[in-house]
């Protein structure tokens, strides 16, 4: 058993936002939009009865086991087949995760430090060669003052 289910949703566009609204009201955090298009039939919309908009939005949501289904649930009943929204939603196992605030990092193995080439390090003791036309110039400059 994982401790985190990836929610997915397709809406017509414009209902991401409903989405989200009624995930977050049951727990869930944040979630990503993506925008869509639908590659529906003639024959999907005769066979369940509704107009099928091709502009969609899906929406992600990583929420935690224990909500997964109040989230499925008030998804459904604001922005599911019989809305407008027109949405359907499913829910899929998250075997691994990083970056959510209750998870701990990944331990990351040091990398040693590469070593620079001698001519590199050698070229960072040397002063700019800019810098160095300017000295040569001020020591002439001070020799035909005197």
């Amino acid at each position: 058993m994982t401790d985190y289910e990836l929610i997915v949703c397709i809406v017509n566009a414009g209902f991401s936002e409903t989405v989200m609204t009624a995930a977050k009201e049951q727990g869930a955090r944040g979630g990503t939009v993506i925008h869509a298009r639908g590659t529906a039939a003639k024959e999907a919309e005769e066979i369940f009865h509704i107009t099928i908009q091709p502009e969609k939005e899906i929406v992600l949501i990583v929420v935690p086991q224990k909500i997964r289904d109040s989230v499925l649930h008030a998804v459904y009943q604001q922005a599911g087949l019989k809305t407008a929204g027109q949405g359907i939603s499913f829910s899929m196992p998250v075997t691994n995760t990083v970056g959510l605030a209750s998870t701990q990092p990944p331990v990351v193995p040091a990398r040693p430090e590469k070593e620079q080439p001698k001519e590199a390090a050698e070229d960072k003791a040397k002063p700019d060669a800019r810098e160095q036309e300017k000295e040569p110039k001020k020591e002439s400059e001070e020799e035909t003052k005197n």
